[in-house]
């Protein structure tokens, strides 16, 4: 997509809506002009800004794989007044878009690598379109360990795209939950926990954790611990973006700009400002 869509919003159709759980969805978008449509790339990890008209603009991950033509996925929660907003449409319905936005995760970088993929909560959505990536480009990465942790096993969604990827060669996938019933066969406690039941070694491996801050900063402690080098070690952080053109400094770190130098860090450029309050 040009720059100049990158300011105002354009129009795409709801093509596509699933009902994740019963607080998150996920929207396929088809931008309505084909020509913009066919233009438009991203990379894993990048966000669009979506638009509802008459109520207001969210930063929303895009969850699709970046080959893949036919439409955009992205992932709600409903938290607030706009996304209660996003969760009123139906398939048909018109919303603005402009993006995309942001650095997305280092995939040129660490292919042939082996991959650990950490998440927490709803944090998993910036990491899904890698693991869509990965998974669908399975010969050119080395092994990969997927690590989800949730608060309450309920709150686990995409079940069966999990057990789709634990299907792969070389691909281990680990689930978590803090509160879990009978059902809940998997690990009850932290996602921090697991990191010891990768079945690789970890020295040369490239992690990319997303989620709560306080998580990322437990998981960093334990990669380190580890053995995993601190400048393989990449996050996708979460701020206040409402321009998402580096203008209006809500979700600025120190000299960062979350929008336009993020979302994606490599642990060591925002060590120093990581978990400090007022960053």
């Amino acid at each position: 997509m040009s720059a100049a869509l990158s300011r105002v919003p354009v129009a795409a159709e709801i093509i596509r809506r699933t009902q994740e759980s019963p607080s998150v969805f996920t929207l396929g978008l088809r931008l309505c002009d084909p020509a913009q449509h066919s233009a438009y790339r991203f990379m894993p990890g990048q966000f669009n800004m979506l638009y509802l008209y008459g109520v207001g603009e969210i930063p929303i991950s895009i969850v699709s794989d970046p080959d893949r033509d036919d439409e955009l996925e992205h992932t709600i929660r409903v938290v607030g007044r706009v996304t209660r907003g996003f969760d009123a449409l139906k398939v048909g319905d018109r919303i603005g878009i402009r993006g995309p936005f942001g650095r997305g995760w280092p995939l040129e970088q660490v292919r042939g690598k082996d991959l650990l993929l950490l998440t927490g909560g709803l944090g998993c959505a910036p990491l899904v379109s890698v693991i869509n990536y990965v998974t669908q480009r399975r010969a050119e990465f080395g092994r990969i360990a997927i690590l989800q942790g949730v608060k309450h096993m309920d709150d686990l969604i995409w079940r069966d795209r999990y057990d789709q990827w634990a299907a792969l060669p070389d691909t281990q996938v680990l689930l978590a939950a803090d509160v879990a019933g009978a059902s809940w066969s998997w690990h009850v406690g932290l996602v921090t926990e697991l990191i010891d039941q990768v079945a690789f070694d970890l020295n040369n491996a490239h992690v990319m954790v997303c989620g709560p801050e306080p998580m990322m900063l437990a998981s960093i402690r334990k990669l380190c611990d580890s053995g995993v080098d601190e400048k393989h070690i990449w996050l996708s952080m979460e701020r206040n973006m409402q321009c998402a053109l580096g203008q209006c400094g809500h979700c600025q770190i120190g000299p960062h700009f979350v929008c336009k130098d993020g979302p994606v860090f490599c642990y060591p450029e925002i060590r120093e400002r990581l978990g400090v309050k007022g960053f």
